[in-house]
């Protein structure tokens, strides 16, 4: 397979010009997002919830992503009592920016649907949060031949998700502490900095996912706190 140098051209690129950005900045980027009750919101598990959270963050028209644990049947699942749960990830979207069968693109994309883990935690796992999104995943299948009931990955209704524990939560912006000084000066906790706009993008950008925040932060205040 021949080898793809932008990865690492984006990787040293954050070396040598790390996005720097202001507590002003933070605020108003969330600020201008769209709220909650006008996104959508899809459900998915493709193993460790860390990478798709940070890879489908970066997206064009995602607004909001969270990780968690969903698909068993253990009341208040964690971690390290996580029970028959899978490891999943929430994406609020808008839809007139990017539709679901987009996200359902990705995901396909992401992992073998004729192949299923052992492991329950990890397993693969596309839930149908409305019956909408269950008409859409259905003709999304037959367009390629496939059926719910004919492949590994798991295809469920969502009953419930489990919000993780925070230390989940944006892990991949977690470690630039540049950034997370940033956030903490703009007095964000962990429940503001999991459901923060900019954090799902930067949480993108710190895994080495191609983000247009740039051209989206607010200028007025550009070197100021």
């Amino acid at each position: 397979m021949r080898w793809d140098p932008r990865p690492a051209l984006r990787r040293l690129s954050r070396l040598v010009t790390p996005m720097t950005l202001t507590q002003t900045q933070i605020r108003e980027y969330d600020r201008r997002a769209m709220d909650s009750a006008e996104t959508a919101t899809a459900t998915f598990g493709i193993g460790c919830f860390w990478g798709p959270d940070a890879q489908f963050g970066a997206m064009d028209g995602v607004v909001r992503t969270r990780v968690g644990y969903a698909g068993g049947t253990k009341h208040d699942p964690t971690y390290h009592a996580l029970g028959d749960h899978t490891e999943v990830f929430q994406v609020e979207f808008d839809p007139d920016t990017v539709a679901y069968r987009d996200l359902l693109n990705r995901v396909f994309e992401s992992h073998n649907p004729q192949h299923q883990t052992r492991k329950t935690q990890y397993q693969n796992i596309v839930f149908a949060g409305t019956e909408d999104q269950r008409a859409v995943l259905d003709e999304f299948l037959t367009t390629r031949g496939l059926t719910a009931d004919g492949i590994g990955t798991r295809i469920e209704q969502l009953s419930r998700f489990y919000p993780a524990e925070d230390y989940h939560q944006k892990y991949k912006l977690r470690s630039v502490s540049s950034l997370m000084d940033a956030f903490e000066t703009a007095g964000y906790g962990d429940d503001e900095l999991r459901e923060s706009p900019i954090a799902a993008k930067l949480n993108g950008y710190a895994a080495g996912h191609d983000v247009g925040i740039d051209e989206e932060l607010p200028t007025t205040d550009r070197g100021t706190a």
